[in-house]
């Protein structure tokens, strides 16, 4: 039986029990979570095995791959620079990427890269990993690249294309520094975060593990025992039939767009643990961080020690929201962060108020900014489902009922 260690709040008792009851029942390998409230660290826990091969352990300063996790810093790095005036969110790219204005793409505004707006949510042909670790080439590729629909007439995840378009805002209005160097500069260097992760931290970082793939046919796992009304109006809606059987075929078939988007560049041997891709920190899909680290940010980003408090809230004002062009399911985005849909399953308590982004394989990074609530959780047991991946719903769902 897995020990969980750290440390819980009593108030928050009800994370610790979700938390181990998901290693209980065989849904986790290894996986840490945390919570600050007000700025105060509420919970810290962590358990498992970090890595299956060897069977070393998780611990405190074990940190694990993030996947999307890392868009909603990416987007922020992206405004703080628009809060220092050095571009116009609303105006459009091609008044500092000159090179952009192709294909129809004139009237591309920087709005449209951070929520998913822009036509490019894959490249149009096959990249390496070894080629995306050069971002600028990325960034002039899919600009010399036609949109799959006209900019700002509808909205599709952009799974890995929105690192080199957002982050080119990053790269050219802040004296060519690299995502990774510039959040780093400015608002992470204290904390376990890293988009461009050293060797020293990809050595001891936790390694992924896949799950088997669940069949479209399949129901996805029941709530844990004791899980309210709103978990289980969240699996209704993860176990739609018709949508899972939509996602399974397009997420198998080559020329559509969800595979397209989600599976190019390809990370290479060994997948998202390939040290290739753990240095090069892709800005859409790169961040490699411990659960206090990853809610260390949002701990901050919420109490408005990286962005002034009336940027972030226009900033997580939904811009789209609706069916995704790419997920063929709805989804909800304000510049860079997730709202509640069915792409960021969110308790009652935080529908209104909860931002943030999700990651593939089941982690999250979320705050609430009534609440003064920051979350993260992270494990290296990949989801086993296209949609419906409830462990970190019932973790946030604790959180929020310990409130």
């Amino acid at each position: 039986m897995t020990t969980v260690e750290g440390t819980c709040d009593p108030a928050f008792s009800g994370v610790r029990d979700v938390f181990e009851r998901n290693f209980a029942e065989g849904r986790e390998l290894g996986a840490a979570v945390a919570v600050y409230v007000g700025g105060r660290k509420v919970v810290d826990l962590w358990g498992g095995v970090a890595d299956h091969r060897t069977g070393r352990e998780w611990t405190a300063k074990t940190p694990c791959f993030g996947f999307s996790c890392t868009k909603a810093v990416t987007a922020t790095a992206a405004l703080l620079l628009a809060e220092r005036g050095a571009y116009d969110v609303d105006g459009p790219v091609t008044a500092w990427w000159p090179e952009y204005g192709t294909h129809g793409k004139e009237g591309t505004t920087a709005a449209h890269l951070l929520s998913h707006q822009s036509g490019l949510p894959a490249f149009a042909r096959p990249v390496s990993a070894e080629e995306a670790a050069d971002a600028p080439a990325r960034a002039a590729e899919l600009a010399a690249q036609e949109p799959e629909w006209t900019p700002g007439e509808g909205h599709g995840y952009h799974a890995l294309t929105y690192g080199w378009l957002a982050g080119e805002i990053v790269r050219r209005l802040s004296g060519g520094r690299t995502v990774g160097e510039f959040v780093r500069d400015e608002f992470t260097g204290d904390l376990d975060l890293w988009i461009g992760a050293p060797d020293e931290v990809i050595e001891r970082a936790a390694k992924l593990r896949a799950s088997r793939p669940r069949r479209p046919s399949e129901s996805a796992d029941e709530p844990a025992q004791g899980a309210t009304s709103d978990a289980r109006e969240e699996k209704a809606a993860a176990r739609d039939e018709s949508v899972l059987s939509r996602m399974a075929s397009a997420y198998t078939d080559p020329a559509s767009r969800l595979n397209r988007a989600l599976n190019n560049p390809s990370p290479g041997k060994g997948g998202y643990n390939n040290p290739v891709v753990l240095r090069a920190g892709w800005p859409s899909a790169g961040m490699v961080a411990t659960a206090p680290g990853l809610a260390g940010f949002y701990r901050d980003l919420v109490a408005g020690r990286i962005l002034k408090p009336e940027t972030l809230r226009e900033a997580i004002k939904p811009r789209v929201s609706g069916p995704d062009l790419t997920l063929l399911v709805d989804s909800s985005f304000g510049l860079g962060y997730m709202r509640p849909s069915k792409t960021f399953f969110t308790p009652a308590a935080g529908r209104k108020s909860a931002f943030g982004h999700t990651g593939a394989g089941g982690s999250i990074g979320m705050g609430d900014m009534e609440a003064g609530l920051a979350v993260a959780y992270l494990p290296n047991l990949m989801g086993d489902q296209l949609s419906g991946d409830l462990r970190a719903y019932g973790l946030v769902e604790a959180v929020y009922a310990s409130l």
